[in-house]
């Protein structure tokens, strides 16, 4: 199954970093680099075993972007499942890029009408802290009614913070075909553990495709962050040469188990009961394995 994700912005608003840092493996600090994307960058992207994301990379340049509005119009906005538009939070030319992001949506709205558009205000980490959520609110305000009579839904986003993948996880947990039947079982699964939690991770981007929460947590950002370390620690291992196949951390309040899943997962169970043996939550993993591969296949 294909879909035909666009990813579009000004030249150097940062598409190619995020794209290299969520599907390439790359790490913030060598995103610097990357070259400017030239007119448009097509990768596919294995999801999930079944699903292919056709990601198409436009380089923002103007040249480009006039192009891609005239003569490429029909090729490029045609079956478009989701647009994510990139907006440097510190451009000099928010005039322009409104108007670009508008000549987009109308092309989108002749040729792809159903298509999903996210707005990824990025960059966020250049904006005094104190400021953020007020620029943040004011852009989302203005696209918003930009955007009509289409939706957008708007992240702001930083590739130095969980951020980004929280935008990512967001938009690739709506193409995922059988999400729902996926989150029931999920929560048969915590009811079954009597765990607190359990998150089911994309093994190649670690993105959240799924999670059931049993028990309020205070971090709403934990998904985010939980990505980010087990993603950049799986990297280490991989330069020792080293398979990572599971982790557990366990202290007096807690304990958390992740472990390969099905062959396109890894998972994370938490218990707020330390005294369970690893042995018990390890079984109970092994045997849940094969309900969710057939899940994936179906």
């Amino acid at each position: 199954m294909k879909k035909k994700v666009l990813l579009m912005g000004k030249n150097g608003s940062g598409k190619t970093s995020m794209r290299s840092i969520i599907f390439a493996n790359y790490i913030a600090r060598d995103t610097r680099r990357l070259g400017a994307t030239i007119d448009v960058e097509h990768s596919h992207v294995r999801f999930l075993g079944n699903l292919v994301l056709n990601l198409w990379d436009c380089g923002g340049q103007e040249a480009f972007m006039e192009n891609y509005f005239a003569s490429q119009r029909d090729n490029i906005f045609r079956n478009v499942e989701v647009l994510i538009y990139v907006f440097d939070v510190e451009s000099r030319e928010l005039d322009r890029d409104m108007h670009y992001y508008q000549t987009c949506l109308e092309a989108i709205l002749q040729n792809s009408p159903e298509a999903k558009i996210f707005c990824l205000i990025h960059k966020m980490d250049l904006v005094q802290e104190d400021q953020r959520d007020i620029i943040f609110k004011e852009r989302e305000e203005d696209l918003k009614r930009l955007s009509k009579p289409l939706e957008c839904t708007c992240f702001r986003t930083s590739i130095w913070d969980e951020t980004l993948y929280k935008a990512w996880s967001s938009i690739v947990y709506l193409l995922i075909p059988n999400v729902h039947q996926l989150e029931k079982k999920l929560r048969e699964f915590a009811n079954i553990l009597d765990a607190d939690e359990v998150l089911l991770f994309e093994r190649a981007t670690f993105l959240v495709i799924s999670h059931c929460e049993r028990r309020a947590h205070r971090d709403i950002h934990r998904f985010e962050k939980v990505s980010n370390i087990v993603k950049q620690f799986k990297l280490s291992c991989s330069k020792l040469a080293a398979q990572f196949q599971s982790m557990e951390v366990r202290n007096s309040g807690f304990a958390a188990f992740i472990d390969v899943f099905t062959s396109n997962t890894f998972v994370m169970v938490i218990l707020s009961d330390p005294t369970i043996p690893s042995a018990a939550t390890l079984l109970n993993i092994r045997n849940a394995r094969k309900h969710f591969e057939l899940l994936e296949k179906s």
